[in-house]
Order: C-alpha cells, then sequence, then structure tokens
C-alpha cells in the first residue's frame, strides 16, 4: 500500500460525476438532454436532475416515480457504457496526479499537492479536471477542493451539479458548521432523529455538544467519528494502490411480494457476476456475505467462511442459498426490498495462501469464455429463462 499523510494546505479533490448513469444516457442520445430520465424500470437505479427535481430517487420503485414524474422517460441501464466511461473518466483522474482513491465507478479523491510547481494550484487543477472530462468524455463532473477528505467530499455536494468549489482552510468552519447534520459522514435518517431528538440540527450544534453526550447518544464509534468531523478532524489520508477487501453486488427489489423463487433467480445472478469479476481479477475468497434491507428500513446482514478459499459459482452459491434459508423467517415478517452479496477474506500476497481449489468448473469456464466473446447477456442459467435481468450495481474495475 501506498499512503501519503494529508497536507495543511487545501489540495485534496473529491470528483464525482453528476447523476451518472443518468448522464451517460443523455451523451449518448441527444433527445433525452433536457429532459427527465429514468434508469431502470420496476426499481430507478438512477435519475437525471430533471427527474430528481420532481422527488425522484433511488431505489425508488418504479411505478412511484413514473407517478411523481409522468413525461419521464425510461431507459434500460447499459452498464457497460457506464462501466467504459468510468474508465476513461479516471484515466484522467490518473493522469491528473498519481495519487487517486478510487471511491465507486464515479467519484474519486485525488491529492495534488505537491503539484504547484508543475501543474499550478489546486483550484487551477480541478478546473482543467473539469474541463478535461468535458471535452474528452463528455459529461459534467463537480470537483470540491479542501484540506481534507471530508470536506472536499461536503464541497462537492455543496457545489453539485456541475459545479467546482474550494474550502480554504481559514474558511473551514464558516463553510461546514452552518450545514444540516446530515452533512457529516455517516449520517442517516436513523442518526438524524436521535440527534434532532436531542436538539442538534446543524454542525455546529454537534461542535458545542461534548463529546461523551455524543458517545452516548450514538455509541462509541458513532459519537467520537462524529465529533471528530464536526470539530474539523480528519487526517485521513489519500490511499493508493488498495485492493478491494471485497467484491461484491446488490439489487433493490422494490416493494410487493417476492417468491422463494424470485429471490433464488435474484442470488443465482448476483452470484455469477461476483465470481466473474473475482476470476477476472485473480481472486479467490473465503467468507461470503449476504446483506439484506428489510421492508421497514431495517437491515440484516449473515455470513459463512468455508474451509478453503475458492471462486467458484457452484461453491459460493451453495454458501449464499444457505444463508437465504437461515433468513427466510425474518423475510417472512418484514418483507424484504434489497438483497446483496459480497465475497471477502481472499488471499493476500503478504502470507501464505489457504488451500485453493484451481482447477475452475467446466460450467464457469464456458460461461465466462462465451460472455467474453459475445457479451455479458449471450448466456444465462436455465433458472433465469424468462426473467428480467437483475439491476446490480457494477463498482470499478477490481
Amino acid at each position: 500500500m501506498f499512503v501519503l499523510n494529508p497536507r495543511p494546505a487545501a489540495t485534496i479533490l473529491h470528483a464525482d460525476l453528476d447523476a451518472f448513469y443518468a448522464s451517460v444516457e443523455q451523451r449518448d442520445d441527444p433527445s433525452l438532454r433536457g429532459r427527465p430520465v429514468i434508469v431502470g424500470g420496476g426499481v430507478v437505479v438512477a435519475a437525471s436532475y430533471e427527474a430528481k427535481a420532481r422527488g425522484v430517487r433511488t431505489p425508488m420503485g418504479g411505478r412511484q416515480a413514473r407517478a411523481l414524474c409522468p413525461d419521464a422517460i425510461v431507459v434500460q441501464p447499459r452498464f457497460d457504457a457506464y462501466l467504459q466511461a468510468s474508465r476513461k473518466v479516471f484515466a484522467i483522474f490518473e493522469d491528473t496526479t498519481p495519487v487517486v482513491e478510487g471511491l465507486s465507478i464515479d467519484e474519486a479523491f485525488l491529492d495534488v499537492g505537491g503539484l504547484g510547481r508543475l501543474a499550478g494550484t489546486p483550484l487551477a487543477i480541478a478546473e482543467r479536471l473539469r474541463r478535461r472530462v468535458a471535452d474528452e468524455v463528455h459529461l459534467p463532473i463537480t470537483v470540491g477542493v479542501a484540506r481534507t477528505k471530508f470536506l472536499a467530499k461536503v464541497a462537492s455536494g455543496v457545489a453539485k451539479p456541475d459545479g467546482l468549489l474550494l474550502v480554504p482552510p481559514e474558511s473551514e468552519r464558516e463553510f461546514l458548521h452552518p450545514l444540516p447534520v446530515e452533512a457529516l459522514w455517516g449520517v442517516g435518517k436513523v442518526t438524524t432523529a436521535k440527534l434532532h431528538a436531542l436538539g442538534l440540527y446543524t454542525v455546529a450544534d454537534v461542535a458545542r455538544t461534548d463529546e461523551p453526550a455524543l458517545v452516548s447518544l450514538l455509541g462509541p464509534h458513532a459519537g467520537a467519528h462524529l465529533s471528530a468531523l464536526a470539530q474539523l478532524r480528519d487526517p485521513r489520508p489519500v490511499e493508493v494502490g488498495r485492493r478491494r477487501r471485497s467484491i461484491g453486488a446488490q439489487r433493490a427489489l422494490g416493494r410487493g411480494r417476492h417468491t422463494v423463487a424470485d429471490l433464488d433467480a435474484s442470488l443465482v445472478t448476483l452470484t455469477d457476476r461476483v465470481t466473474r469479476r473475482m476470476r477476472k481479477a485473480h481472486r479467490s475468497g473465503r467468507t461470503v456475505v449476504l446483506r439484506l434491507r428489510f421492508a421497514d428500513f431495517t437491515r440484516a446482514t449473515r455470513s459463512r467462511t468455508l474451509w478453503r478459499t475458492t471462486d467458484s459459482t457452484e461453491a459460493i452459491l451453495g454458501a449464499c442459498r444457505e444463508l437465504l434459508s437461515l433468513a427466510r423467517p425474518l423475510i417472512t415478517e418484514r418483507g424484504i426490498t434489497l438483497i446483496g452479496i459480497a465475497v471477502t477474506n481472499f488471499d493476500r500476497p503478504d502470507q501464505p495462501e489457504l488451500p485453493f481449489d484451481d482447477r475452475p468448473a467446466a460450467l464457469d469456464v464456458a460461461m465466462d469464455s462465451i460472455r467474453d466473446k459475445f457479451g455479458g447477456t449471450s448466456v444465462t442459467r436455465a433458472v433465469l429463462l424468462g426473467r428480467d435481468p437483475d439491476l446490480t450495481v457494477p463498482m470499478l474495475p477490481d
């Protein structure tokens, strides 16, 4: 791992593509530009800013989204196009600075400290980066510039869409403290409700609250974390060369009844895609994780560790099915709106390999070969025939 320490000046950029999937669709089809676009039919995978202005959000059900925005144009996802656009944008990031930490398919942190003599100020570098993405990839991107990763990410959020915002070190408090508590990294609906119940509505309110009180309300980790961010403490550096610790995928199911066969079909597709990515990345793992979100917005995570590392679709699918079977009472009781899987506990280069079945299953090899040649949907499993393809969210190349 290659790690650089954070600098006291505002040299960290958070670059975030705007409404990425929808923007790619509008770029590739000029008739969609300026119009509300929804990516995904049964469940909203992404929405253009025109659709977001009408209240459309992810992962909202398609029926609700169309009720809010009847004139929206619904398009099916084209994940290959999104991955291709992402790779082009990340090539620009890496041409800008060698210190790039990818967060997802459409955002990254960049440290441009030390490039002043070669490339100008961080603000000038950010302006040039935005122009290159617009000219070469034809997509809008927002960039926040600040002294820390947290502030840079907040700045890009404030500057959206298609904007640029610098937070000078001397103005950090004035910028951050008036913002609502939701601006703090990790604050969702549940934490927001807890903070509001205590009379805390802005970041300044959190900063004025003693850390022990926050720890008592939120727990030791979350309380200390929010106290540090509100006090402008975020020492995390931009990290380069960190390999993904897990490979996973998830699918929003929407509300409504989902049969055992429906859930199994989703599990098969998710496992197929995850293990194919593992084989392409030459990764093998031992621990299989199943993530569920229920209709009452609660979540559950279940995991199983195999006796040896593997990238076999059948082995990992078997573990996923066992975990899903154990979770069925909760699904029956609460309903389910999202299912996801991940494989972790990979072989590490700095320790001896765990026992690994190095004879890939013939079916895995055959399907990988056909999909590489003819496309990801050219061959499928019998259990998936007649079903809509799962809308799984791709990550960066592994």
